[in-house]
């Protein structure tokens, strides 16, 4: 198998490459690893590997130039022809190939294909490659001919809606289109109380990662002990603690490497990664509804049925969410495939994202991210993950759930002042 860079950045936040010796070290780092680094994604992944004829030979160098393109957020002038070619022939390319390719089009806001992306979409007969073509569409075109056009492309094809991941990719996608052409729906003043409440799901640790519409925009993590009182500091203020719940990709929820879906997750104890990426520092387990059995989600070990069904799920909720659409992403999106979301911190160089709305915050392939200052010798010194750790375990312990929810579309970033009128 041929060993190429892909692996380190497809992986990213999955699969571990430089051991950590310590909670407050990574060796990913330091400044030496960092250049070093960086300059093997321009040099190599990128400039090397775009400059090889594309065949089926080279598809992984291809592949691998395009996540180094996305993790950078970097495109060099002298590489943008190969991605014309790569565009101009990606009907002829693999699946895998098409996915890469087009996430990294529109993680890059490259959206002056339009038109081959069209065409690939046309052609596709694959659920992920169509909704993904049909959302780099939507990016620029949200008017109700191009949403009746992917509909109407989509039902022509049958084989689209095939299996149960494939339904529920395009359920989703027509849910996302016909949500567009409506006013955003968000929660209103008493679905917030019932939420944010001293009663909603009492006797479990409950961590609310509180966020915008727009996910560029950094939201906040609070988090509620198991008998009803939120985590306060030693000052008496509640803690919170900045959290990004965007991916690189941008993508909606439902999508591979989209952004962190809304809704219930279920947390099961604390993680410590060896993955560069992430680094060191304690994480919280979380997992979706179709990663784990109901008994486990639900905390109820009467349960014996192992089918998941949207009537489950709402047994979490307060009644006034139970017919809340939006608050049922985690649901849909891991019938839908997604898997492996935690909450971490980071090792990533925020320099990456230099002029970016959310910098310094680094974006993930999914996962909800803090804030880590690592210095030029590699060692942690600042944490916002450590404190929310810290909190957590205040609290009780990593046994309960964690809750993303959506405040609204201002184009800011969540203060704390926003909710302290909830927490009453």
């Amino acid at each position: 198998m041929k060993k190429i860079l892909l692996l380190l950045i497809i992986a990213f936040y999955c699969a571990g490459a430089l051991a950590q010796t310590a909670e407050g070290f990574s060796k990913f780092t330091t400044a030496q690893n960092r250049k070093k680094f960086y300059n093997d994604l321009i040099n190599h992944s990128i400039t090397q590997n775009l400059s090889l004829p594309l065949n089926d030979e080279t598809e992984e160098n291809w592949q691998d130039a395009f996540s180094a393109i996305e993790l950078l957020n970097y495109l060099p002038p002298s590489m943008q022809p190969a991605v014309k070619t790569a565009v101009d022939n990606m009907e002829r390319r693999s699946v895998y190939f098409q996915q890469s390719l087009v996430e990294m089009l529109y993680a890059n806001q490259y959206f002056k294909f339009q038109h081959p992306v069209s065409r690939l979409m046309s052609t596709t007969s694959n659920a992920k490659i169509f909704a993904m073509c049909a959302e780099y569409l939507l990016r620029s075109d949200t008017s109700k001919k191009i949403m009746a056009d992917i509909k109407k492309t989509a039902t022509k094809k049958p084989i689209l809606f095939t299996g149960e991941n494939n339904m529920t990719i395009m359920l989703e996608l027509f849910r996302r289109m016909d949500n567009l052409s409506k006013k955003n729906s968000f929660l209103n003043n008493t679905q917030l109380k019932n939420l944010l409440s001293k009663n909603f799901l009492y006797g479990n640790v409950i961590v609310y990662s509180i966020q915008r519409k727009n996910r560029d925009y950094p939201g906040i993590v609070i988090v509620k002990d198991s008998t009803g009182n939120f985590v306060k500091n030693n000052d008496g203020e509640i803690f919170y603690v900045p959290q990004l719940a965007r991916s690189l990709s941008n993508f909606p929820a439902y999508l591979s490497n989209g952004n962190t879906p809304q809704g219930i997750f279920r947390m099961y104890g604390f993680g410590s990664s060896k993955n560069q990426f992430i680094g060191p520092t304690d994480n919280l387990q979380l997992s979706m509804p179709y990663e784990t059995s109901l008994m486990h989600f639900l905390k109820d070990s009467s349960i014996t049925d192992t089918t998941w069904s949207k009537k489950w799920y709402s047994r979490l909720l307060p009644s006034t969410l139970k017919n809340y659409e939006p608050f049922y992403e985690t649901l849909y999106a891991s019938e839908a495939g997604r898997t492996e979301i935690i909450a971490h911190g980071t090792a990533v160089d925020p320099a990456f994202y230099k002029g970016q709305v959310y910098y310094p915050y680094t974006p993930t392939a999914g996962c909800l991210c803090t804030k880590e200052i690592w210095d030029a010798e590699g060692k942690r010194i600042f944490s916002d993950e450590q404190k929310l750790a810290d909190a957590v375990k205040k609290a009780g312990g990593a046994n309960g759930y964690l809750i993303v929810l959506e405040l609204d579309d201002s184009q800011k970033i969540v203060l704390v002042e926003e909710i302290l009128p909830y927490l009453k």
